[in-house]
């Protein structure tokens, strides 16, 4: 990231970090798929079971991904002004971390589950099935935040291809998982979750693996894991703004999960169908936002200035021009890709509409994205956090309660996301 031409720093940076994120939502997707295909007369009720948990799963793992780049940005800094010693206490400090977190979200998520999905308002049909799968989901919450933790240790010295190596195997493994329980043994939501716990258990342990073995300064060594407190602060300092800017996000999408859960299952399926399509779309996106706080973080420590503006001015033209091709490739295949989650024509329909309403301002959603990124990198993890909270989640319940109220239609429920896009679009734009 410190030398050498732009095009060959960034886009090698992003791809392999899009590449492990779309592995990530497609193999997420496969249990979608399969559980839409292979369990008769319950596909619906159990992809919509599943799809309801995705905005309390990502509120939670999204809060711990944020403090991840907060470990990403601080060693990449560090490794920028050549400090060695650094790097190893914030190396350890944050496996420690991941796991003791883990640990205490798998145990209050299991007291709070029942509570978490009444707070939906999911329907007496669908609600055993979501219970199940949450349960399941929260046991294995120690190992898979510790692969996230483990990803941003390998990305803030530029190592993008090792996770996405471990996360391809563990996907491999998750597919037929899912195919052995449900196709197999006939398990429903249950054979997907514990499908999702194995392949994060499995790609977890690959990268601990790797990181006993790694010959750079990332080298872990078990006798010195422990937790370094100005390690530790420094990480919170810049990761928890940013988690919490992620958790505004999912937390605003619980109160959309509400509304969407109010107009019927058939509309929680084709939700589900769509928002995992958006899914991949956005972390493709945040694949160069990521760049970014990399590259920022490791150019400012060397105090190479001129350089991380050109970076930065690179990485949010890559970002909106590949945001607005995805939005025309959706736009035009989107019945087709909505059809390989649930070919029941009422969801097909409501998911194409959804689909199609946010896809052409992505672009939008890829330049907030990329400047919150180079603002993290740069230690400014507040501004993003505010812009979120206002943006994001504020107007966006407000506008959702109000509006619904009066219009009960899924189009109002879906405006929602690019109104407050080009919200905090605007509001980014004055800051940069």
């Amino acid at each position: 990231m410190l030398h050498g031409t732009l095009w060959d720093k960034i886009p090698r940076f992003a791809v392999p970090v899009a590449a492990t994120a779309i592995l990530s939502q497609l193999f997420n997707a496969a249990d979608i798929a399969v559980i839409g295909n292979f369990t008769g007369e319950l596909r619906t009720v159990a992809v919509a079971a599943v799809g309801t948990n995705s905005s309390i799963i990502s509120l939670i793992v999204n809060l711990f991904i944020g403090i991840a780049l907060g470990a990403n940005v601080v060693i990449a800094n560090a490794v920028g002004r050549g400090d060695r010693e650094a790097v190893q206490k914030a190396v350890h400090t944050s496996i420690v971390f991941s796991l003791l977190g883990g640990i205490v979200v798998a145990v209050l998520g299991e007291l709070a589950a029942a509570a978490l999905l009444r707070t939906l308002h999911v329907p007496d049909d669908v609600f055993p099935q979501a219970l199940l799968y949450l349960r399941i989901y929260l046991m294995g919450m120690p190992v898979i935040l510790l692969y996230n933790f483990e990803a941003a240790i390998f990305r803030s010295v530029g190592e993008t291809r090792v996770p996405l190596v471990a996360l391809a195997m563990s996907g491999v493994l998750n597919v037929l998982l899912n195919l052995f329980f449900v196709a197999v043994l006939h398990m429903t939501v249950n054979g997907v979750a514990i499908a999702t716990v194995m392949a994060n258990a499995f790609s977890s342990a690959l990268l601990f693996r790797r990181l006993l073995r790694s010959g750079k300064d990332i080298r872990l060594e078990p006798r010195r894991l422990r937790m370094d407190g100005r390690s530790l602060w420094m990480i919170l300092r810049i990761g928890l703004p940013a988690g919490l800017q992620s958790a505004v996000f999912a937390i605003s999408n619980i109160v959309i999960q509400s509304a969407i859960n109010s107009l019927g299952t058939e509309v929680m399926a084709a939700s589900s169908a769509a928002m995992s399509l958006e899914y991949v779309c956005y972390n493709l996106l945040n694949s160069f936002s990521q760049a970014c706080t990399t590259f920022v973080g490791q150019n400012l420590g060397a105090r190479q200035y001129d350089r991380v503006k050109k970076g930065v001015r690179f990485g949010i033209l890559c970002s909106v021009v590949l945001a607005e091709l995805m939005g025309v490739a959706i736009f035009f295949l989107g019945p087709h890709l909505i059809a390989l989650f649930n070919s029941t024509p009422d969801v097909v329909d409501f998911g194409t509409r959804q689909a199609k309403l946010e896809a052409f301002a992505y672009f939008l959603l890829a330049f907030s994205h990329c400047i919150a990124g180079i603002m993290r990198g740069a230690g400014k993890a507040m501004v993003p956090m505010f812009t979120m909270l206002v943006s994001w989640c504020l107007v966006r319940i407000a506008y959702i309660t109000i509006v619904i109220r009066y219009i009960p239609k899924i189009e109002v429920v879906f405006s929602a996301y690019p109104l407050t896009w080009f919200i905090s679009s605007v509001i980014f734009l004055v800051y940069f």
